[in-house]
């Protein structure tokens, strides 16, 4: 399955469009994993536990947002826009959204 963030796909037609599909994860941050994060943000380095866990939320989100398109016949996502969003201390949630198409043949 083709998933981009552009309106078109280079060298494809679409055919059909199926309509909007999107893929929503909430995730939680343990406690641990937060007071070490936080630690690193004061001493100026990059939070590792929190960036693998955006792109988990991410591949996740993705992959449910496919899934749906795939049960709509789709061949492709276009149009792919991520949102992240902080519900409330130590929880995330991620929205995968776009456009699902069939190609033409």
């Amino acid at each position: 399955m083709i998933v981009t963030t552009t309106s078109t796909l280079q060298g494809k037609e679409i055919d059909t469009y199926l309509g909007i599909v999107s893929g929503e994860v909430i995730l939680g941050a343990n406690v641990v994993r937060d007071f070490l994060a936080g630690i690193t943000d004061i001493i100026g380095g990059r939070s590792g536990a929190y960036e693998s866990k955006l792109a988990e939320g991410r591949d996740l989100a993705i992959e449910e947002m496919k899934n749906k398109a795939v049960r709509l016949g789709a061949d492709a996502v276009i149009g792919v826009d991520l949102d992240f969003e902080t519900l409330r201390e130590g929880m995330m949630i991620c929205v995968a959204t776009g456009t699902a198409v069939k190609l033409k043949a």
